[in-house]
């Protein structure tokens, strides 16, 4: 079994982002900080860092943020970035303004363009993160595509057939699935991630993507009750719907 990590407080809270070490140092002096009911003045106190720690820890009367590891579930509306390179709103600006100094930071797992909306993983987990993104990995995710012209009837087959080359690249997509749920909308389920691949698939077998959604990510689906802009916490159990540990492991060996 691994060890459990331990850090000092004053360390740990600057990290998620309660202030400096001495901003920290102070919250201890004064007694804003508990666990387990019982106050923490001493800053160089070493914490273990354990998943309930949030359960059992206290910063002025308040459950103590997730620790690091954690990962989360984003509604990403339509209208906002995923890269921090490009103007506008991001999303990083929909979780709480403490989160957005964390060290390690939250980054984004892949992208949804600005004009795609649904469910964006987040973490800052690197491990986890490179996980789901390795191309090894072939995690399905799901999109529900709005097309501006009728659907002629053979784009499922083409999609399927692991031959398509799109516009400027020389090896072709992975064979995709397609569920047509009317003549102008369909679900198509991807196990790679290029630049705009829904966009250009459709492109390709001459039609036009008016608007794209993503609704799941392996078994993992978007809640319904889950509202754009807002984020959930996910657990072993959630990720296992991403990553099924024989997934897991595969997508980790190198």
């Amino acid at each position: 079994m691994s060890k459990t990590p331990t850090l000092r407080l004053d360390r740990l809270l600057a990290n998620m982002g309660y202030g400096s070490r001495r901003e920290v140092q102070q919250l201890a002096y004064a007694g804003l900080v508990t666990l387990d009911g019982a106050v923490i003045e001493d800053a160089d106190q070493r914490i273990a860092v354990t998943r309930d720690l949030p359960d059992r820890m206290r910063i002025r009367g308040k459950p103590l943020d997730p620790p690091p590891g954690l990962a989360l579930m984003l509604h990403k509306p339509l209208g906002v970035t995923c890269s921090h390179k490009e103007a506008g709103p991001l999303v990083y600006g929909l979780l709480p303004e403490r989160w957005r100094r964390r060290d390690p930071a939250i980054s984004t797992v892949g992208r949804l363009d600005k004009d795609t909306s649904g469910l964006l993983l987040m973490t800052d987990d690197g491990n986890l993160l490179h996980r789901i993104i390795s191309p090894r990995a072939h995690i399905p995710k799901r999109y529900h595509v709005t097309l501006d012209r009728p659907l002629k009837g053979d784009e499922a087959e083409i999609f399927a057939a692991g031959t398509l080359l799109l516009e400027g690249e020389e090896k072709p997509l992975l064979p995709a699935q397609m569920e047509v749920l009317s003549n102008t909308s369909a679900h198509l389920v991807l196990t790679e991630g290029r630049y705009h691949q829904v966009r250009r698939m459709f492109a390709a077998v001459g039609n036009h993507v008016t608007a794209l959604h993503r609704d799941r990510i392996g078994a993992l689906a978007l809640p319904d009750d889950l509202e754009p802009g807002q984020f959930r916490l996910l657990d072993e159990t959630d990720l296992e719907l991403i990553l099924p540990p024989g997934k897991n492991a595969q997508a980790g060996a190198s």
